[in-house]
C-alpha cells in the first residue's frame, strides 16, 4: 500500500475503473474488495459517473415493496428503499389494520416553491421593500420568460412576498418569488428565476443583492394525510388512548418529538430514495415545518374521533417532482414510479405523505403495547447473526436463537453459530 495522501491531481477526469484501482492502492483494499464496487447493479458505472463527481463504485439499498395501502380509495403497492429493519413490515401492518377505515385519505396545497433573494446595505428598507413590491409584473415576466418550458406545461410565476428581516447586521430585504413548478421539484427553475431577477432588484433599490436561491421550508407545497384505524382494529380503546398520549408527549417535548417525527421520515424518506427524489430536501423541509410555532414539535396529530376511533392526521412540505434530476437519470426509479402507476408530482408527493402516516401509527402502536425493542430486534436479529459469520440457513437459526434467549447481540450470535457449527 502506498503512503495515503487524498491529493490526486485529475481525479475527477479519470476513468471509474482508474479511480477505483488507485483508491485500493492508497487505502489497502483488496481485489474482493475492488470486485465489490465495480459491480454495477442495477445503476451502470457510465450512469452514475454522470449523476455525481469521482464516482469509484455504487452501493445498493434494499428495496421493500409496502402492501396493504389503501390511499384515495385505490390499492396501492409502494416501494421504500432503506436499510432500517422492521420499517417495511410496520408500513404493512398499519396499512393493514388502516383498511377497516377505509384506508388512507391525501390532499395537497398544490406545487408552489419559493425562491429568496437576500438585499443588504439598504439604509431606507421599507421603501425598498415597496419598491419592489410596486414591480410585481416586472418581476412575473421576468421569471416566466427565464424557463419558457415550465410556463407552457401551465407553471411559473404565481405570487410575490417582500420581508423585512432584522439581522444582527441590520434590517435585510427579502423578497420571495413563488413559482408553480408543475411535475418537477423545482430547484432549478426557481434558483434560475431568483438568479435572473437579482440585478433588477439592485437597480431598483440602489442595494446590494447577496443570495439568490430556493428555500427547502416548502410550505406552500404541503401534502395532508388522514386515516381512521378502527378501535376494534388496533387493540382496544386502551392502546388508541396511548398512542394519542404518546402523541401528546411527543407534541410538547422536543426530545421525544425528534425521535417521533424521525419515525415518520422511516417511511418518508424511504419512499422518496426509492423515487429517486431528493432526501435531504424534504428532510430539512420537515424538521423546519415542524418548528414553525417557534417549538420544534410532532408532524403529525392523533386524536379519537366521534365514534371511539382513533384518528391521525400528517402534514408536512413535499416537494418531489417526476421529472429532472436522479428521477430522470437513475433506471429504478422509473421501474418503480411505472410500478405505482404515479403520473404527477402531486400525486405521489400525497402517496408519501400517507406512508409516513402509516409509518408513524406503527411506531406509535408498538410503543403504546409491546415496546419498540421487541418487534425491532426480532428483525435485526438477523443482522446480527449476519454480523456474526452466519451464512445461508445459519442466519434464521442464529436469530430464532437470539429472540428466544431475549437478547440480541453479536458475542451471543457468535456463541450460537458455533454451537451450531458443532464447535
Amino acid at each position: 500500500m502506498t503512503e495515503l495522501s487524498s491529493r490526486i491531481p485529475g481525479f475527477h477526469k479519470m476513468p471509474v475503473e482508474d479511480r477505483v484501482r488507485l483508491v485500493a492502492e492508497r487505502t489497502g483494499l483488496s481485489d474482493d474488495d475492488v470486485a465489490v464496487l465495480m459491480n454495477e447493479g442495477s445503476l451502470s458505472l457510465e450512469t452514475a459517473n454522470r449523476m455525481i463527481e469521482n464516482v469509484i463504485g455504487t452501493m445498493g439499498v434494499p428495496i421493500g415493496v409496502a402492501t396493504n395501502l389503501i390511499i384515495d380509495g385505490r390499492e396501492m403497492l409502494v416501494p421504500v428503499a432503506t436499510e432500517e429493519s422492521s420499517v417495511v413490515a410496520a408500513i404493512c401492518n398499519a396499512a393493514r389494520q388502516c383498511r377497516g377505515g377505509g384506508g388512507i385519505v391525501t390532499s395537497s396545497s398544490g406545487p408552489l416553491m419559493i425562491a429568496q433573494v437576500q438585499l443588504v446595505d439598504i439604509p431606507d428598507p421599507e421603501n425598498a421593500r415597496l419598491k419592489i413590491l410596486e414591480r410585481r409584473e416586472d418581476i412575473k415576466a421576468i421569471c416566466d420568460q427565464t424557463d419558457p418550458v415550465l410556463l407552457q406545461h401551465g407553471g411559473g410565476f404565481r405570487d410575490l412576498e417582500v420581508r423585512l428581516l432584522e439581522t444582527a447586521g441590520g434590517t435585510m430585504v427579502i423578497t420571495h418569488i413563488v413559482v408553480d413548478c408543475r411535475d418537477a421539484m423545482g430547484a432549478n427553475a426557481v434558483n434560475s428565476m431568483a438568479e435572473a431577477l437579482a440585478p433588477h432588484i439592485t437597480q431598483w433599490t440602489g442595494g446590494r443583492v447577496f443570495l439568490r436561491i430556493l428555500s427547502n421550508l416548502a410550505d406552500r407545497r404541503l401534502a395532508r394525510a388522514r386515516g381512521v384505524w378502527l378501535a376494534e382494529d388496533i387493540g382496544g380503546p386502551d392502546v388508541r388512548d396511548g398512542i394519542i398520549s404518546a402523541f401528546r408527549f411527543a407534541d410538547a417535548d422536543p426530545y421525544r418529538a425528534a425521535t417521533h417525527n424521525k419515525g415518520i421520515m422511516n417511511g418518508v424518506t424511504a419512499c422518496v430514495l426509492a423515487t429517486g427524489n431528493d432526501t435531504r430536501a424534504i428532510e430539512s423541509g420537515a424538521h423546519a415545518y415542524a418548528a414553525r410555532t417557534g417549538r420544534y414539535r410532532s408532524l403529525s396529530r392523533w386524536e379519537r374521533d366521534a365514534d371511539g376511533n382513533l384518528v391521525g392526521v400528517l402534514e408536512l412540505p413535499m416537494a418531489v417532482g417526476l421529472i429532472g434530476g436522479a428521477v430522470k437519470v437513475h433506471p429504478v426509479p422509473q421501474i418503480l414510479l411505472r410500478m405505482m402507476k404515479i403520473t404527477t408530482a402531486d400525486e405521489l408527493a400525497r402517496v408519501v405523505a400517507a406512508v409516513g402516516l402509516a409509518q408513524n401509527f406503527a411506531a406509535l402502536r408498538v410503543l403504546a403495547t409491546t415496546g419498540v425493542q421487541k418487534g425491532h430486534m426480532a428483525l435485526h436479529a438477523q443482522n446480527i447473526a449476519i454480523m456474526a459469520g452466519a451464512v445461508g440457513p445459519e442466519v434464521d437459526a442464529v436469530a430464532k436463537a437470539l429472540v428466544a434467549g431475549g437478547k440480541v447481540r453479536v458475542d451471543l450470535a457468535e456463541a450460537e453459530l458455533r454451537k451450531l457449527r458443532g464447535g
